[in-house]
């Protein structure tokens, strides 16, 4: 089948046109090895019976729900090209916004020690490390197989940069940190956003702290103290309708200047705080 064939087929099958026609495109040119540019330009071009099933096999998992990120194995954030598998959460657009706020608070000559707790593939400590070349970075994850993952990222993208530790939240980690940023789970259990769409097949722990969508969110804000210097910063990501309760979370733990920030659809998502020291 030529390729143009093979990309109508496929973009068929798929239940939202739109993004049907960009995800029948992405698997196809990663299963090649090549760009979408390239399918463009050879819509005439055969491709092998092989490579034909193998495709028609990835666009009926993606059809029954599997995301593209675990199809591919890759996925971009913050113009870095990560590996992913099923053994971490899928880095979503939105969190980008957490990259942006601490880029904000850090110095670009900052020679500051910053800890991502919850790292999964090691997206949001990779891109701040790509931008903050003089911090030391450290990044934490209880599952020693997205350490895995995140290892990996690291030593394609930015070798030596990150300290990795496995344990949970703050525990594994000594001394302290000029700021402090996470994207913990943050969904209740019961919310049905868990049962749709990519979250199905992601990993329960990356989503959701159980019964309480809050709970992490509460323990890392209560242990992040002991953790931060002076006047130092912590930044979290959290649902769009958690932002007031995050607040009032920071402020009973010894936070000023609490703020809020909205993602591109106008939603709380990130809020930070800083303990009483530095102007």
């Amino acid at each position: 089948m030529k390729i143009g064939e093979l990309l109508s087929r496929g973009r068929h099958q798929l239940a939202n046109p739109d993004l049907g026609r960009l995800e029948s495109e992405l698997l196809l040119a990663h299963l090649l090895g090549v760009t979408r540019a390239w399918l463009y330009a050879n819509p005439d071009s055969a491709v092998g019976a092989k490579p034909e099933a193998e495709y028609l096999q990835q666009i009926e998992r993606r059809k029954n729900g599997e995301p593209v990120a675990y199809l591919t194995g890759t996925c971009e954030f913050w113009s870095l090209e990560l590996e992913i598998t099923p053994d971490v959460l899928i880095p979503r657009p939105e969190s980008e916004l957490l990259v942006e706020t601490a880029l904000e608070i850090i110095p670009a000559e900052a020679e500051w020690r910053v800890a991502d707790l919850g790292t999964g593939s090691g997206a949001i400590a990779l891109a701040i490390a790509s931008e903050r070349p003089n911090c030391e970075m450290h990044a934490t994850d209880i599952s020693q197989l997205a350490i895995d993952v995140a290892r990996k990222n690291e030593a394609n993208l930015l070798p030596g940069r990150i300290q990795f530790h496995a344990g949970s939240w703050l525990a594994p980690l000594d001394g302290k940190f000029d700021l402090i940023i996470s994207n913990p789970p943050y969904v209740a259990a019961q919310d049905p956003h868990l049962i749709r769409g990519d979250c199905r097949f992601e990993p329960r722990t990356a989503l959701t702290p159980g019964s309480d969508g809050l709970a992490a969110i509460r323990h890392i804000a209560g242990a992040s103290p002991d953790y931060l210097e002076s006047g130092a910063v912590l930044i979290v990501e959290h649902g769009y309708d958690q932002g007031e309760d995050v607040r009032r979370i920071l402020e009973k733990r010894s936070y000023a200047n609490v703020v809020t920030r909205k993602d591109l659809s106008g939603h709380d998502r990130v809020t930070s705080g800083q303990l009483a020291g530095r102007a």
